[in-house]
């Protein structure tokens, strides 16, 4: 991506939304799933790096809405149009949800990506924004930047090099 703009860093259990000619970024995307939402005509932009699928697994206490899919999706989704993006217009582009480690037992405990994956695109089709493009699964890790110019999200995989959808 463009080195003279400034990007912003979104870390793990994470979410921040950006103005265009801002750029957004997440490293670490193993089983873990990066979420872009974007507004087009606004030039908005927000990213959440979601951790786990669901709240129910969360602490009593002070729970962080952007570890899980259900209120991280719910969350990116408010602070976008408190910054002024509508609803109608948003679109999504969603990566990672990789299966890193392999285990003898099937047990879907252990499905951490492919159910982070399941749990953000039931989010998703329940709040009617589409996905765009997508590049999920496998068993590498991620690094994503979205461009708010041109709605790129460009993504570099570990031993796969870099590609843009």
């Amino acid at each position: 991506m463009n080195d003279c703009m400034t990007v912003v860093k979104v870390g793990i259990s994470d979410l921040k939304v950006v103005k265009s000619p801002l750029s957004i970024r997440t490293s670490g995307l193993g089983s873990c799933v990066g979420i872009v939402i974007y507004d087009q005509i606004s030039k908005i932009a927000g990213l959440a790096h979601i951790m786990l699928p669901d709240s129910s697994l969360a602490k009593v206490g002070g729970m962080n809405i952007a570890k899980y899919a259900d209120t991280a999706v719910d969350g990116l989704i408010t602070q976008l149009t408190q910054s002024g993006a509508l609803q109608s217009n948003l679109k999504s582009k969603i990566a990672g949800g990789a299966q890193m480690f392999q285990f003898s037992s099937a047990s879907d405990i252990m499905r951490i990506g492919p159910r982070n994956v399941e749990a953000v695109k039931k989010e998703l089709l329940k709040h009617r924004i589409p996905i765009v493009s997508e590049d999920v699964g496998g068993n590498c890790g991620r690094t994503i930047e979205f461009d708010t110019n041109t709605y790129m999200l460009e993504i570099r995989t570990v031993n796969k090099g870099i590609h843009f959808i």
